[in-house]
């Protein structure tokens, strides 16, 4: 009799999941999921990997996670330990035959599962599904990874011409409720990291909860509530409220939403509704998620080097003066300290104050911009590590940037604050203190 593990990681989720539907064609089905201690380690740079707003988020998703899969007859396994320690004895004691999870190719993923590998028995079978992308890999119009191209342009209208996007897939089946475990694991708490609770924050433009419920009815409220997806692309750089944008790349980023369920609700929205250049705009913020991912499959761990993928040997010494500033919001910029209040206040910050406040580290204060990928990593709720250090490399001069951009910060705060009320709101005296959680 086949035993299956279902490892999440990154696709904290039930439905369209398909390797959690090869998993339940097994006689039983146990899943487990690992709150790994190594991403809450401090980095070279002085601060934590992993800060208390993507941990929230995860653990909610979890909980959710868990009531979806309790609806499978599914038992989640949830524990706060490195996976080589975990997986290895849950395999010998539940009779594990077969493990399932999704494949990752950046370098901490791939040692996590190598690390796994190494220490269980040789005749377990491991089972790594192609999945979290817009365009299928076995649908590229690319013979090879290496062929994806250097703009995205022009990844873009090729895979527009040529390929198409997969339906999502339903849920698995339930099992038998005999397959249910007897024991059952809590979810940790936020305190279980050495983070405080999280104070209310009025101010937030993301308020939300994580898991895929909370994510579907965010898209039930965006998209068919008030209909905001028809002047998404008129308002996406905005930076006050919750309305400006869609905010759903935080459960993109865990998987609690697949990013074809969400093509998907787009290309209903525009049958249902209307179909125009604002629609579009979202599934063209899609391709470029993918775009990324492909990128950094492509050139694997240079994405984390200094030169990024381009031959620089521009390599800029770190100043402490500068990061307290730049980090804490005490710059000489207005604009780029109110982004950077947000950002530390609430783990969210718009598209538009990303570029900014990027382009303001690397260009206007000549960082590395290594640093900067690091402190997004940290308190980003919607941390993606493709998006993440692709986009960086990509504002930095070191990336996909044919153009090799600079942001005037001053000039941008003029057409998108002009009436100075995104300033304003976070530059007033502070509220809350949230760097003891750190």
């Amino acid at each position: 009799m086949k035993t299956a593990l279902y490892w999440f990681r990154n696709d904290l989720r039930v439905t369209d999941n398909p390797g959690l539907r090869k998993a339940c064609e097994a006689e039983k089905v146990i899943a487990v999921y690992c709150f790994n201690p190594k991403l809450y380690e401090t980095t070279a740079y002085g601060f934590p990997k992993t800060g208390p707003y993507r941990t929230r988020f995860r653990i909610e998703s979890v909980r959710d996670l868990k009531q979806q899969l309790k609806g499978l007859n599914i038992s989640l396994l949830v524990a706060i330990q490195e996976p080589y320690t975990v997986l290895p004895k849950m395999i010998r004691e539940l009779g594990i035959t077969d493990v399932f999870l999704q494949r990752e190719w950046t370098a901490e993923e791939c040692e996590e599962r190598d690390a796994v590998q190494s220490a269980i028995d040789s005749s377990i079978s491991f089972h790594e599904t192609e999945d979290g992308f817009l365009f299928h890999p076995d649908d590229l119009p690319y013979k090879t990874v290496s062929a994806i191209p250097e703009v995205f342009t022009e990844f873009r209208k090729r895979c527009e011409k040529y390929c198409s996007v997969r339906e999502p897939l339903p849920a698995p089946l339930p099992k038998d409720a005999t397959n249910l475990l007897a024991i059952t694991d809590s979810i940790p708490e936020l305190g279980d990291f050495n983070f405080n609770a999280i104070p209310p924050e009025p101010r937030s433009a993301f308020p939300f909860s994580g898991g895929s419920a909370a994510g579907r009815d965010r898209i039930e409220d965006y998209f068919w509530k008030h209909e905001r997806l028809s002047f998404y692309k008129h308002t996406r750089n905005g930076l006050l409220g919750t309305e400006y944008s869609s905010k759903l790349s935080p459960w993109l980023a865990d998987g609690s939403l697949s990013v074809r369920e969400v093509y998907a609700e787009v290309k209903k929205y525009e049958k249902l509704v209307v179909k125009n250049q604002d629609t579009y705009w979202l599934i063209f913020e899609l391709i470029w998620r993918d775009y990324f991912r492909y990128i950094s499959r492509k050139h694997g761990n240079r994405i984390f080097g200094p030169s990024g993928i381009r031959n620089s040997t521009d390599l800029r010494p770190s100043k402490s003066n500068y990061l307290q500033q730049w980090t804490q919001g005490e710059t000489k910029n207005d604009f780029i300290n109110a982004n950077m209040i947000e950002l530390l206040k609430t783990g969210w910050m718009s598209n538009r104050g990303r570029q900014n406040v990027a382009s303001y580290w690397v260009r206007h204060l000549k960082q590395d911009w290594r640093i900067g990928a690091a402190w997004f990593e940290y308190l980003l709720v919607d941390y993606d590590v493709h998006s993440n250090w692709c986009n960086w490399m990509y504002n930095s001069g070191v990336g996909n940037d044919p153009r090799d951009r600079t942001f005037n910060p001053d000039l941008q705060a003029s057409r998108y604050d002009a009436e100075g009320r995104f300033r304003r709101l976070w530059l007033q005296p502070t509220l809350f203190d949230l760097n003891s959680q750190a």
